[in-house]
């Protein structure tokens, strides 16, 4: 097919016009059998040949939604692991490199959650009075748990449509891998931060009293976000004293201080939409990843608007920076020569489990 052919190990250094022409290339040769998703915080030079742009749950329904023989997710991967569980077995989900992945998601894995289970089952009935609910920033072994207990997942699109949900089903909610985002959506919910309390994984009953368990509307996991922690409201107040008619957004996955202090708060479809709708010559101060909010300045600029990083250290989502257009110029022309490489495939019991955790989640949002 005249594709050249490209050894995994040993790559040269390509040109990034040339790396640009074979990824169109491959794409345009592949058609129909092959699809591209691209995540919000990927890089420019990876994102611009996605077929469908987006936020976790956005990605979620497409992912769901897709004809397409070869699913290649250029995000982590969690998200390529919710491509496979929502896919048809005879389609591939692929992730261009295997090392991209999610910090955020490594800070809840299942030991650590059946061992917070059984601890808090010495206090309460686990099965009637929490409802396990997870970030789709976690583990499919993670969603699964949450699925055999009658729990689901959320995105930050819709975290406080899920946790609505959850308490219908029982009166408390055990919410991980992230405590930032619990946390700001059960305060939207008037939740009082005392009943929120932090569980620790690394120590007994998550370093809290049964009183404290017994009081609980939301447990938190002790988890964050390496690049949205970076995020301080010294960096908002410094921010307002220099455009004092400037607004500020946040994602929730910043610390609760710096949402309190943010104009609106809401996941990077809303901070793309609620920019974007705003008044020609609008100033922004936004709070998430970095790739994400230089293309959206870029975009604005003709319009006059400014749009600004919150953090005056540069922070991006390096696992997901991970996945280059080297990388992606592989993957697909492996594709037309009948390789498949770097298949993400979550075992048949987990992804059944998981997949009931992610469609209650589907049909809440």
């Amino acid at each position: 097919m005249g594709v050249e052919t490209v050894m995994v190990q040993g790559l040269r250094r390509s040109e990034a016009a040339d790396l640009d022409t074979r990824i169109r290339r491959a794409k345009a040769a592949l058609g129909k059998r092959a699809v591209i998703l691209g995540h919000h915080y990927q890089r420019e030079e990876v994102y611009r040949h996605a077929d469908f742009h987006g936020d976790s749950l956005q990605l979620s329904r497409a992912a769901a939604g897709q004809e397409a023989e070869f699913i290649v997710f250029c995000g982590v991967h969690f998200m390529a692991e919710v491509a496979d569980i929502l896919s048809r077995p005879d389609q591939a989900s692929i992730l261009p490199d295997l090392n991209a992945g999610c910090s955020m998601a490594d800070m809840a894995d299942i030991p650590q959650v059946q061992r917070a289970w059984d601890e808090l089952a010495t206090v309460l009935d686990v099965e009637t009075e929490i409802t396990p609910v997870t970030y789709v920033n976690s583990s499919a072994a993670i969603k699964a748990f949450c699925g055999a207990h009658g729990g689901t997942v959320c995105t930050s699109s819709n975290a406080r449509k899920v946790l609505e949900w959850s308490f219908q089903q029982r009166p408390k909610a055990l919410f991980f891998p992230d405590q930032h985002l619990g946390r700001w959506t059960g305060h939207q919910l008037n939740i009082p931060l005392r009943d929120m309390p932090v569980w620790d994984p690394a120590l007994p009953l998550g370093g809290l009293t049964p009183e404290e368990i017994r009081r609980a509307r939301i447990l938190l996991w002790k988890g964050h976000c390496s690049v949205h922690q970076m995020f301080q409201p010294a960096h908002i107040e410094r921010w307002r004293r220099e455009h004092p008619q400037g607004q500020v957004i946040a994602h929730p996955e910043s610390a609760f201080e710096v949402c309190q202090m943010s104009d609106a708060v809401g996941s990077t479809d809303f901070i793309l939409r609620t920019v974007k709708a705003s008044p020609a010559g609008s100033e922004w101060l936004v709070g998430t990843e970095i790739n994400l909010v230089t293309r959206l300045a870029d975009e604005v600029r003709a319009e006059g608007k400014s749009v600004e990083f919150m953090s005056p250290m540069v922070c991006m989502c390096s696992t997901m920076f991970r996945i280059d257009p080297e990388q992606l110029a592989v993957t697909l022309e492996n594709l037309l020569e009948g390789q498949v490489r770097n298949r993400i495939q979550v075992e048949p019991e987990t992804a059944a489990q998981a997949r009931l955790a992610l469609e209650r989640m589907l049909t809440v949002s």
